[in-house]
């Protein structure tokens, strides 16, 4: 019987050995592989259709990223349901840092509150690299108006609760929340009109159906240099935006602490090896130095962003917190 255990022992302590032999190898594959890695391009799949802020901000940042990375990142749109659909096939994508996933405000801290099933946990599945840029939105009402500041505003809607409305490009928008966000925190009342995108929406601001348009402020732009079509009211970020830097924060205007941007940043799926993330994040640190980048980004109204990995996934804690008891509070739902 000691014969026969001793040789029990002595096999399991090979086969040990050989699991161990066995996963050495694989960890040293592994980090040879992020070593040579990226050894061909790299895919960015955008949530969003072609042509949209979002995506000129993604081919941007994905060209500007290329000298750093020695690869193409060629960008793949992959729209519907609310950006959802794009970012669950990233999260779902092998991790080997090949495939990366641009994120909104909207799929990373709105969308899990609105809808009952967005096919991927936000705060699990994907691994943060950093902020690509955030815009304001803006608040805004026909050039022809008697409201010319948020004052103005706020004065008419609070002795009218309900009377008047404000539109929006549509339910669990950004903007719609911006919304809301600012009846709760002007504890005021009014009418949300969503509507199929800006391009619907600013014309019925302008022709007096709608009394206030909420909306992101490159959309708007042009509406509002126009001088006779829309009057700036205030932007929501925290500071003035360099692209209409006469229009007041909602802040300044008289609602302290007031705050909504719309941002978006790049993402890796959960797994992936963590020098590759560190060479991503590096490569997104050099592109966004980019003077042309910069400019780029001002004149779609948008600021560069500055934070990335751990910071970013701690800023979208806040955001989650911030738009899921809004949404909450307020029943808002997009399915």
């Amino acid at each position: 019987m000691g014969w026969l255990s001793r040789g029990r022992t002595a096999a399991l302590a090979g086969r040990w050995t050989g699991v161990a032999a066995a996963a050495a190898l694989a960890l040293g594959a592994a980090a040879a592989s992020a070593q040579e890695w990226p050894a061909r391009p790299i895919t960015l799949i955008v949530p969003f259709p072609p042509g949209g802020t979002t995506d000129i901000f993604a081919r941007t940042i994905a060209e500007h990223m290329r000298p750093s990375l020695g690869q193409a990142i060629v960008v793949e749109n992959k729209p519907g349901a609310a950006g959802n659909l794009g970012v669950a096939t990233a999260a779902r994508s092998q991790p080997d840092g090949y495939t990366i996933v641009l994120g909104s405000v909207g799929t990373q801290s709105v969308n899990q509150f609105l809808y009952s099933n967005i096919g991927f946990n936000p705060a699990t599945d994907l691994v943060p690299l950093g902020m690509i840029a955030s815009t304001p939105n803006v608040m805004a009402v026909a050039a022809g108006s008697p409201w010319r500041n948020l004052e103005d505003v706020m004065k008419a809607v609070k002795k009218d609760p309900g009377k008047y409305s404000y539109a929006s490009p549509g339910i669990g928008s950004s903007v719609h929340l911006t919304g809301a966000y600012f009846e709760s925190m002007a504890n005021l009342q009014m009418l949300h009109v969503p509507f199929k995108g800006s391009s619907a929406a600013i014309p019925a601001v302008i022709g007096g159906q709608v009394d206030i348009l909420m909306d992101n402020l490159p959309s708007s732009m042009a509406a509002l240099k126009a001088g006779d079509r829309l009057r700036g009211i205030a932007v929501t970020s925290a500071e003035r935006s360099p692209a209409a830097p006469d229009l007041p924060t909602m802040a300044e205007a008289g609602l302290p602490g007031f705050e909504v941007t719309a941002w978006s940043g790049l993402y890796a799926p959960r797994g992936t090896p963590a020098p590759v993330v560190d060479k991503l994040i590096a490569a997104m640190r050099q592109a966004l130095k980019s003077p042309e980048l910069q400019k780029s980004l001002a004149q779609g109204g948008a600021t560069p962003g500055n934070v990335f990995g751990a910071d970013l996934a701690a800023f979208e804690v806040k955001e989650r917190d911030k738009w899921g008891k809004l949404i909450q509070n307020r029943g808002i739902k997009a399915d």
